[in-house]
């Protein structure tokens, strides 16, 4: 599960990890907002003492068998926070493309408007760079809870 925010989503992304773990599969949260990042500039991505270490992070999503990523919506799209771990992730471009190509992704989200726009661009970018973003979603805000229909529907469709 990665979270883009240490808020609702990463409310969400427990609720999935539950969710997983209780149909027997191994389930780890990455918080992006937790890990901080330097913002991704290609000035500071090219200067060893600026880049940030990434290896485990890198390691833990190439290990995965699947991806759920929980973002809150922001100007009708994702948050920085998930913009600039892509940007780092992707610095080292052959990796990343294995990395990234054929891994099935889920998308979920807390957002205060609705979220659709959030799910929309996610899915534009993941399916970019390669990985297989399943049709469903999870929508949830202020006036709507995460459908544990949903959450599970999506793990049995993500343990392909």
């Amino acid at each position: 599960m990665i979270t883009a925010t240490s808020g609702t989503n990463h409310e969400l992304a427990v609720m999935f990890s539950n969710a997983a773990q209780a149909k027997g599969h191994d389930a780890e949260i990455i918080d992006l907002a937790e890990m901080d990042l330097p913002l991704f500039t290609i000035a500071r991505s090219k200067d060893p003492g600026q880049t940030p270490d990434i290896s485990n992070l890198v390691q833990k999503m190439t290990e995965s068998d699947a991806w759920v990523v929980l973002a809150p919506e922001y100007n009708g799209s994702y948050p920085p926070s998930l913009n600039n771990a892509i940007s780092w992730l992707s610095r080292d471009w052959q990796n990343f493309r294995s990395m990234c190509t054929g891994k099935p992704v889920g998308l979920g989200t807390h957002s205060g408007g609705g979220g659709a726009h959030v799910i929309m661009a996610m899915r534009q970018q993941f399916s970019f760079i390669g990985a297989d973003v399943i049709g469903r979603s999870c929508l949830s805000g202020r006036n709507k809870d995460a459908n544990p229909d949903t959450i599970d529907a999506m793990i049995d469709g993500l343990a392909r």
